[in-house]
C-alpha cells in the first residue's frame, strides 16, 4: 500500500515535524528523576530510526508528585541539553509532557497526596488531602514555571497531561471531584482548574515556534469523565486559543488495560472512541491505540481520524521502524506483539521498562543490534532448537557474519510459542515467530527441520560453537509449590493432562463437560487453557495456590480482560487452594494452609489440567560440555521462564560467538 499521509511533514504551533509518527509519553524509569545517559541513548536511537516526534515521559511540576523526570530538580537542564544535541541532527522534534499525579503519587516528604477531593486512588489507596485554593494556585504556577523551563531548555513544545486519572483529570471527573466550591459541581466548575493551568502556561511561554497541547481521555469508569466531556473540553480549549494540538486517548487506573491494550485488542482499538472527538476538531490531532505499522497509521490519517499517530510500543520493539519502511523493507521491522510483559510489566515489577522482543531496550549504550560488529573471523555456529531463543541466537550470529546451522526436531519453527499461540486471543505471538523465521532465512541460516540431533550428530557437523536451546517440557509429577511434601495423588490417570496436551490435541476434550485447571505457575498459561475450555462449553474450576487470579500476568494488564471474557457462568476460581487427590470424574480440593482433608471440597473433573513450572531439556548440553570450546545453554533449556528471558539470552549468545 502506498503511504500517502504518514510520511508527510506537518507544522504544529510553528514547529515543523518531518513526519506523522509520534512516540507518546511513556514511563521508562531509566533516569532516576533526571535525563540520564541511558534515557538519552534510548530516545536518540529512535531519532536515528526516523521518528518524527517524541513526547518525553512525564515531567513532574511539583515535589508533591515526583516522577520519572522531576522538573523541580535544578540538575535537570544538563541532561536535556545533551538529549537535544543527540536528537537534533536526525530531525526528530521533542515535546515534553508535564504532569502532576494527584492521588496516584506520594509527595517527597511522605505527606498525603494532593487531589481534588479526599477520594483515594486505586494505585495507592491513600486518602488524599483536598487541595485548598492556595494549593491550587501553587500547582497552577508550577505548571507555568515548568512550561517556561522546557522552552528555555530548547524543547519544541509541551503537552499538558489532563488524562488517565491524574491530578487535572481528578478535577475534571465527577467520580473523583466531589468539591462544593468553585472547582467542583457542574462542568464549568470542574474544568476551571484545567483552564487556569492552560491559561497560565500560555502566558508563560513565548508563542513563536513552540507548541502547546493537551492530552485528554474518557476514563471509562462508571460516573466518570466520558467522550462527550472530552469533546466539549477540547472544543473550548480550541476556541479560546489555548492549545495548538490535542492528543486523545482513553482509560485510567479504573480501566488500566484500556490505556495500554494487549494483544487481545485489535490495531487502532481506541479509534471508535477517539474519532468521536477528533473528527469534530480543526487543530492537529494525535491518536493512539496499538498501531503496529506505517500502513495502519497512514489509514487512520487518510480516513480523517487523526493528523498524527502515536506508535510508541511499535518503536520500542523496533527503533528503526520508520527507516526500514521508508527504505522499502517493512517486512524486516521487528513486530510489537502487545504482550505488555516488558514495557508495562517490567515497570510494575523490576521498576524499569524493557521489551520482550527487543532485549536492548534501556541498554542501548551496552548492547543491541545497532552495536553489533562483524566477527573477526567467520565461525560455524550450530544452534539446536528452533524456538524463540534459538532463532534469536541464530539471527544475531548470522548478522555478525557467522555460518549458522539451526537444527529443530519439530517440522516447524517456533517451539513453545506455537502452542501458546493456540490460546484464545494469543495468535499475535506468531508475529514474532514469523519475523524471526523470515529473518534467519533472509540472513542465510541453514535450517534443518524435523531433525533430532544427539551429541554425536552435533559433533559430526564440526561446529566451532554450539548454542543449545532445546527448551522444556511440562512437569507432571504433581508437586505443588505451596505444599511440595504432599504431591497430589492420581496424576498417572489418563484424564490428567498438561496444557500442551489440551491445546495441541482436540481429542483431549472430546465428551468433556467439566474440568479442573490447576494453576501452580500463576502466569498466562493457565488463563489460556481455561479460556480455551470455557469457549468450548466446558465448565472450569480454576484451582491455584496464589492469593489472586494469575498474579504474574497482572503487571502486563492481562488478568482483568481475561476475567471479563471468562465470565462467571462456566468458570469458578478457588484461590489459596490445592488439589489433594484426583479420582475418576472428580478431584478433592483443600486450602494450601491446611494439611489433610479438613475443609476440603469435591469438584467435578472429567479432565484435569496441571500447569506448573516446566522441566528443562538440557541433556545435549551436558553431553557436549568439555567436548567443544564453546557450548552455551539458553532459554528454557537453561531454566523454564518467560519469553523475555528467552529472547535476551538468545541475543547475548548470538552476539558472544
Amino acid at each position: 500500500m502506498a503511504l500517502t499521509h504518514v510520511l508527510q511533514p506537518i507544522t504544529i504551533g510553528g514547529v515543523t515535524i518531518p513526519n506523522r509518527v509520534v512516540r507518546s509519553a511513556h514511563g521508562t524509569r531509566f533516569g532516576g528523576g533526571l535525563m540520564s545517559d541511558d534515557l538519552i541513548a534510548y530516545h536518540a536511537l529512535r531519532a536515528r530510526g526516523g521518528v518524527g516526534l517524541s513526547i518525553m515521559e512525564i515531567m513532574a511540576v511539583h515535589p508533591t508528585s515526583p516522577s520519572g523526570v522531576n522538573g523541580f530538580d535544578p540538575r535537570i537542564g544538563d541532561g536535556y541539553q545533551r538529549l537535544i544535541e543527540e536528537v537534533r541532527p536526525h530531525g526528530m522534534r521533542l515535546f515534553q509532557q508535564i504532569w502532576h499525579g494527584g492521588h496516584h503519587t506520594m509527595p517527597q516528604d511522605g505527606s498525603p497526596p494532593w487531589s481534588a477531593s479526599d477520594i483515594p486512588g486505586p494505585r495507592l489507596g491513600v486518602a488524599p488531602t483536598p487541595m485548598t485554593k492556595a494549593m491550587i494556585d501553587e500547582i497552577v504556577e508550577s505548571y507555568a514555571r515548568t512550561a517556561r523551563m522546557c522552552q528555555d531548555m530548547g524543547l519544541d513544545g509541551i503537552e499538558i497531561h489532563a488524562a488517565h486519572g491524574y491530578l487535572i483529570h481528578q478535577f475534571l471527573s465527577p467520580a473523583t471531584n466531589i468539591r462544593g466550591d468553585d472547582y467542583g459541581g457542574d462542568f464549568d466548575n470542574r474544568i476551571r482548574f484545567l483552564l487556569e493551568v492552560m491559561t497560565a502556561v500560555r502566558g508563560a511561554v513565548r508563542h513563536e515556534n513552540f507548541a502547546v497541547g493537551v492530552r485528554l481521555a474518557p476514563d471509562m469508569s462508571a460516573g466518570g469523565w466520558n467522550d462527550a466531556d472530552v469533546l466539549r473540553t477540547a472544543r473550548l480549549l480550541e476556541e479560546r486559543g489555548l492549545i495548538d494540538f490535542i492528543h486523545v486517548s482513553q482509560g485510567s487506573y479504573h480501566a488500566f488495560d484500556k490505556m495500554i491494550g494487549g494483544m487481545h485488542e485489535p490495531a487502532g482499538y481506541e479509534l471508535p472512541l477517539s474519532r468521536r472527538v477528533t473528527r469534530e476538531l480543526k487543530l492537529p490531532r494525535i491518536v493512539v491505540g496499538r498501531f503496529r505499522t506505517l500502513e495502519e497509521a497512514d489509514q487512520a490519517i487518510r480516513e480523517g481520524d487523526a493528523d498524527l499517530v502515536a506508535m510508541t510500543r511499535a518503536t520500542i520493539a523496533d527503533p528503526m521502524l520508520v527507516r526500514k519502511t521508508k527504505e522499502g523493507h517493512p517486512d524486516q521491522v521487528r513486530p510489537c506483539i502487545a504482550c505488555n510483559q516488558g514495557c508495562v510489566g517490567n515497570l510494575l515489577t523490576v521498576g524499569r521498562m524493557g521489551c520482550v522482543v527487543n532485549p536492548a531496550v534501556g541498554h542501548e549504550l551496552r548492547f543491541g543490534e545497532h552495536l553489533l560488529q562483524p566477527a573477526a573471523e567467520q565461525r560455524h555456529v550450530v544452534v539446536v532448537g528452533g524456538g524463540p531463543s534459538g532463532m534469536e541466537a541464530a539471527r544475531v550470529a548470522a548478522l555478525r557474519g557467522h555460518r549458522v546451522t539451526l537444527c529443530e526436531a519439530q517440522p516447524q519453527l517456533g517451539g513453545a510459542l506455537q502452542l501458546a499461540a493456540l490460546g484464545p486471543t494469543r495468535h499475535g505471538l506468531l508475529d514474532l515467530t514469523v519475523w524471526l523465521e523470515q529473518e534467519i532465512y533472509r540472513l542465510g541460516v541453514e535450517v534443518q527441520l524435523s531433525t533430532y540431533v544427539d551429541a554425536a550428530d552435533v559433533l559430526a557437523l564440526r561446529p566451532d560453537a554450539v548454542i543449545v536451546a532445546t527448551g522444556s517440557v511440562p512437569r507432571m509429577d504433581g508437586v505443588q509449590m505451596a505444599n511440595p511434601g504432599e504431591p497430589l495423588q492420581g496424576m498417572e490417570q489418563r484424564h490428567v493432562k498438561s496444557s500442551w496436551d489440551v491445546l495441541s490435541d482436540p481429542k483431549a476434550i472430546e465428551n468433556v463437560e467439566s474440568a479442573v485447571v490447576i494453576d501452580d505457575l500463576g502466569h498466562y498459561e493457565a488463563i489460556a487453557v481455561s479460556e480455551y475450555l470455557v469457549k468450548r462449553g466446558i465448565r472450569v474450576n480454576f484451582v491455584t495456590r496464589h492469593i489472586a487470579f494469575a498474579p504474574l500476568a497482572e503487571p502486563a494488564l492481562m488478568t482483568e480482560p481475561a476475567l471479563r471474557r471468562l465470565g462467571q457462568q462456566n468458570f469458578q476460581q478457588h484461590l489459596r487452594s490445592r488439589v489433594i487427590r484426583i479420582d475418576a470424574g472428580e478431584v478433592l480440593v483443600g486450602p494450601t494452609y491446611s494439611s489433610g482433608t479438613e475443609a476440603a471440597l469435591t469438584l467435578p473433573a472429567q479432565l484435569v489440567v496441571f500447569v506448573s513450572v516446566n522441566r528443562c531439556v538440557r541433556e545435549l548440553h551436558d553431553e557436549l560440555r568439555g567436548k567443544l570450546t564453546q557450548v552455551d545453554l539458553i532459554g528454557d533449556a537453561r531454566s523454564p521462564r518467560q519469553l523475555q528471558q528467552a529472547m535476551l539470552e538468545g541475543h547475548r549468545a548470538g552476539a558472544a560467538v
